[in-house]
């Protein structure tokens, strides 16, 4: 079995890396953060124009046709350059949910085209999720009901912002009215769609913040070298060491984990809900624990604006909660774990992969 990236993918992921540096460095983050609508629609074309929204859109209607597999690496990228999840819920959620719909759906087509040109600004409100991101800007809404798939348009909506600790997010609670013409799926079609969303979501969410522990590490170490104390980098004390090399030991044991439960989704894996939930707690507890030692390295200027730091471990403590919870997704995996008869033992581990 080749547990290889493909060439494609890592020249891809190369690409987003390299513009992402310099279109959005911290102090450019900071600016438009600072607006009222706290988004960038120059930089959101930007993205476009790269191809990252046309990832995983199919070739038949523009797209690079690429899945689940690649997006666990571009979702890493977003997490370390602070990219708001608005857009990957759009890019890679969204694309996901409505690539789902079935072919009889009006109108799914031109949506898929516009999210590929970066034209379609969307925003996902799911049930393990009472706040949704974006829906400031959305155009239109994809919102639960049930097992019903609803397409409601942002005219048809209420919200009352809900302020983050994030400054990149923009938050509000929504209220609607569920009407049939809004309708674009249910039950058993419906149920699966938002299942397959609510996974999709999830392993996007496990992607940015191993991305964003990455992040805290690199600013965690190259401050190691500059801050002196009785004449001397604090990174040559052994404490200091100690616990970045603790924070670089989960983000590689996460990393394999992230990587399989893409495999999983990508594949349809009948284990699709263990290996997602198991990435989201392997990369959740890599970014708690780059934040806490990120904090203690930098001490407490570390949490003032002005210090990059404070961007990327408030971001990954905000969007923790986010397409279900830490508990939510040990429930899941303790529920395989212990009420079944699956046999763990490491050698099935990619059986039937």
């Amino acid at each position: 079995m080749d547990f290889t990236f493909t060439e494609d993918q890592l020249m891809f992921r190369e690409a987003i890396s390299r513009f992402l540096m310099t279109e959005a460095a911290p102090e450019k983050l900071r600016e438009i953060w600072e607006t009222a609508e706290g988004r960038c629609p120059e930089l959101r074309s930007s993205m476009a124009t790269q191809g990252l929204t046309a990832l995983s859109i199919p070739e038949a209607d523009g797209g690079l046709g690429m899945g689940d597999i690649a997006w666990s690496l571009m979702t890493q990228e977003l997490g370390y350059y602070g990219i708001p999840d608005s857009l990957a819920d759009t890019a890679y959620v969204g694309a996901g949910l409505f690539s789902a719909l079935g072919d009889d759906v009006a109108g799914k087509n031109d949506y898929l085209t516009k999210i590929c040109d970066g034209e379609l600004r969307l925003a996902i409100g799911h049930q393990c999720s009472p706040l949704v991101a974006d829906a400031h800007l959305a155009e239109v809404l994809l919102l639960q009901h049930g097992d019903e798939v609803h397409l409601v348009p942002r005219d048809n909506i209420d919200e009352v912002v809900n302020q983050s600790i994030d400054s990149s997010r923009r938050l509000s609670q929504v209220t609607w009215q569920p009407k049939p013409e809004t309708c674009i799926a249910s039950g058993e079609a419906g149920a699966k769609i938002w299942h397959e969303t609510l996974n999709r979501g999830a392993l996007s969410v496990a992607g940015q913040l191993l991305g964003l522990a990455q992040r805290m590490l690199d600013l965690s170490v190259d401050y190691s070298v500059q801050r002196k104390q009785f004449g001397k980098a604090i990174g040559s004390f052994q404490a200091v060491k100690h616990h970045l090399a603790d924070v670089a030991g989960k983000i590689e044991i996460a990393k394999p984990v992230l990587y399989r439960a893409a495999c999983s989704l990508e594949n349809n894996h009948p284990l699709t809900d263990v290996h997602v939930s198991q990435a989201r707690n392997f990369c959740s507890e890599a970014a708690a624990l780059a934040a806490r030692h990120g904090l203690q390295i930098h001490g407490a200027m570390g949490y003032t604006w002005e210090v990059d730091l404070q961007m990327f471990m408030k971001r990954s403590w905000a969007i923790n909660n986010t397409w279900g919870d830490s508990i939510f997704h040990q429930a899941r995996v303790q529920d395989y774990v212990l009420n079944s008869d699956a046999d763990l033992a490491p050698s099935k581990t990619f059986e039937g992969a």
